[in-house]
């Protein structure tokens, strides 16, 4: 006897921002909205968190005053159709902190850790609309056959709304952009 799981029915219909904007906090997790379809992610494994978790709170101790990081909230990206993302780490504006929905204009820095799954979202499909909306900067991390995590950087080129490589770290991260950080995340 096999159980087959059925979607939800807003699952199969585009959502508005003022829906998304009235679901709770549980709905919210674990998912992102894609011009305005809810596209759901399988939970991140323990050393995906515990990367993310080093970083922001190395990002957090160097931003000083003026910025925040955290992980584990929504980006407004656009609101039509709504785009809502969700980066694993994120460095934003501290004054904006009790400000909802978080906008890219508040946003610094987004960080995605690279997951089984999540590798062509990560790689093209989340830089490409991080870049069109203004963020600054993106940096993706992935694991190599070493376990010692790779970061790759990007700066946003505000011309055209792209972003250009940046440094490429192994191990240590030691930027001085957008704020001197130095994070050792070492073999996790």
């Amino acid at each position: 006897m096999s159980a087959e799981m059925v979607a939800p029915a807003w699952m199969h219909t585009q959502i508005s921002a003022e829906q998304y904007d009235s679901w709770s906090e549980e709905q919210c997790a674990g998912i992102e909205i894609v011009d305005g379809m809810v596209v759901v992610s399988p939970s991140a494994s323990k050393r995906h968190n515990r990367l993310a978790r080093i970083l922001a709170n190395a990002l957090d101790a160097a931003a000083g005053p003026d910025w925040n990081a955290d992980t584990d909230f929504d980006v407004r990206l656009q609101d039509v159709p709504l785009t809502n993302r969700r980066p694993d780490v994120i460095v934003y504006r501290s004054e904006t902190i009790d400000l909802t929905p978080t906008r890219p204009e508040h946003v610094l820095l987004v960080v995605e850790v690279v997951s089984p799954g999540s590798e062509t979202t990560d790689r093209i499909v989340k830089v490409d609309q991080y870049a069109k909306a203004g963020i600054p900067f993106y940096w993706r991390i992935e694991q190599s056959a070493t376990g010692v995590p790779i970061v790759y950087t990007y700066v946003l080129d505000p011309a055209n709304r792209a972003y250009r490589d940046g440094e490429v770290f192994t191990g240590t991260v030691k930027a001085t952009a957008p704020f001197p950080v130095t994070v050792d995340l070492g073999t996790l």
